[in-house]
């Protein structure tokens, strides 16, 4: 067969060309969101495949595989219809029967979901959400027999895919398209594409979801650009990863933090609400991030049901905004709770350094994954958007760790 066949190719845009025409045995894509990399697997896909060869694609979700898949049935129907080529939807293959050449798409993420197979073509798509073992341990000797090629494709880890990643490298990725950059055999071919360089996005919205997304998400998912840590931001991923935990030990104080919204309806600000603890050795805990976009009454609403179900000592409110309406607001609702106001009399970064000291120290821990907040930690630079949630955490571990503690016998470590 040949790529001149009776079929129905997408037309690539020019970048997707280029990849199209590049011959390097191993290719690796780092590319932004909305550029095109699952379109273009499937058109290399259709193409290697009427030459006579085997592919296999593999992806992490149902979801990318159904792209994909698509993509490729559509390109292929004719041929299909026609009886030349058979189909199997049940395990996502179209092949030439009698003969070895074919194409599957795969869910897989882990070595031993990828076993059992071979390929001339293996295409890994979204390679940063598996874990590097399906490279290493299955995708590089499948391709052995038949001296394959292999096309991986990745957007560089944010926070928030790392929280969905089989990886334990969070990085491997955009490791193996460093070693691919680095190689002067011609072997390995490396390319980085933005989402700017699909032409078929438009512009007008591509201006606008760079005021929509925070500073780091725009870089990591827009612009691909492999970010590990924000010049100037106080936290960075490792830090933060290295004290996390998956559970607790006993408390001897929780405290629910809120850094009010002061405003009504869908244009209101963020209200941060930070739930955290500490125990017995003067360790503090993250237990939950309830912030939301609500108004006064229904960020009060959320305090209080925080408050009663964690067993709060207290609940710590920033008054520069909204002065006594964040007391009044919340004894609306119950009048019985305690709650201590605090005024920022210093700036976000001076009343942040402390609270990333103890961070530092080991002494603070996130009990779980909380990746708007972890963005925000490891993002925010001096000068920048107030960020909420932050500010939410920042009290509520000044209350507990660098305050007396209200309770008689029990002392907060400073």
């Amino acid at each position: 067969m040949s790529r001149n066949f009776n079929v129905v190719l997408r037309t690539p845009h020019p970048q997707q060309e280029l990849l199209l025409s590049c011959m390097a045995m191993r290719i690796v894509v780092c590319a932004g969101r909305r550029f095109g990399k699952t379109h273009f697997a499937a058109i290399l896909a259709v193409l290697r495949f009427l030459s006579g060869k085997r592919v296999l694609y593999a992806a992490p979700t149902a979801e990318q595989l159904g792209i994909f898949w698509n993509e490729v049935k559509r390109a292929l129907a004719p041929l299909v219809n026609a009886g030349i080529l058979s189909k199997n939807e049940t395990e996502h293959i179209i092949e030439f029967p009698g003969t070895e050449q074919r194409i599957r798409a795969k869910t897989a993420w882990n070595a031993d979901m990828l076993r059992g197979d071979y390929a001339d073509l293996l295409i890994l798509d979204e390679f940063q959400l598996m874990n590097e073992s399906i490279w290493e341990e299955v995708g590089l000797p499948m391709l052995l027999d038949h001296n394959g090629r292999a096309v991986i494709l990745f957007t560089p880890a944010s926070l928030r895919s790392r929280s969905v990643s089989k990886a334990n490298d969070p990085r491997h990725a955009s490791k193996l398209f460093a070693a691919a950059q680095k190689d002067t055999s011609g072997r390995s071919a490396a390319f980085h594409f933005t989402s700017h360089d699909n032409p078929l996005i438009p512009r007008e919205a591509l201006a606008a979801i760079e005021t929509e997304m925070s500073r780091l998400v725009f870089r990591q998912e827009i612009k691909a650009e492999d970010i590990s840590e924000v010049p100037g931001a106080l936290w960075n991923p490792a830090l933060i990863e290295r004290a996390r935990v998956t559970e607790h030990p006993p408390l001897v104080r929780i405290v629910v933090a809120i850094d009010p919204s002061v405003s009504s309806g869908e244009s209101s600000n963020e209200a941060g609400i930070i739930v955290a603890g500490v125990d017995e050795k003067g360790h503090g805990y993250l237990l939950a991030d309830l912030s939301r976009r609500d108004s006064p009454q229904g960020w009060a609403l959320e305090c209080i049901r925080a408050y009663h179900k964690w067993g709060a000592d207290r609940i710590v409110g920033e008054i520069n905004n909204g002065g006594e309406m964040v007391e009044l607001t919340l004894r609306t609702i119950d009048a019985d709770i305690s709650y201590k106001a605090v005024h920022a009399t210093h700036g976000k970064t001076s009343r942040a350094e402390p609270i990333c000291a103890l961070s530092e120290q080991g002494r603070i821990h996130h009990v779980g994954r909380f990746e708007p907040l972890e963005e925000e930690m490891c993002s925010y630079i001096p000068g920048g958007p107030s960020p909420n949630r932050m500010d939410a955490m920042v009290w509520s571990f000044t209350e507990l760790m660098l305050e007396r503690a209200p309770r008689a016998g029990i002392e907060v470590w400073s």
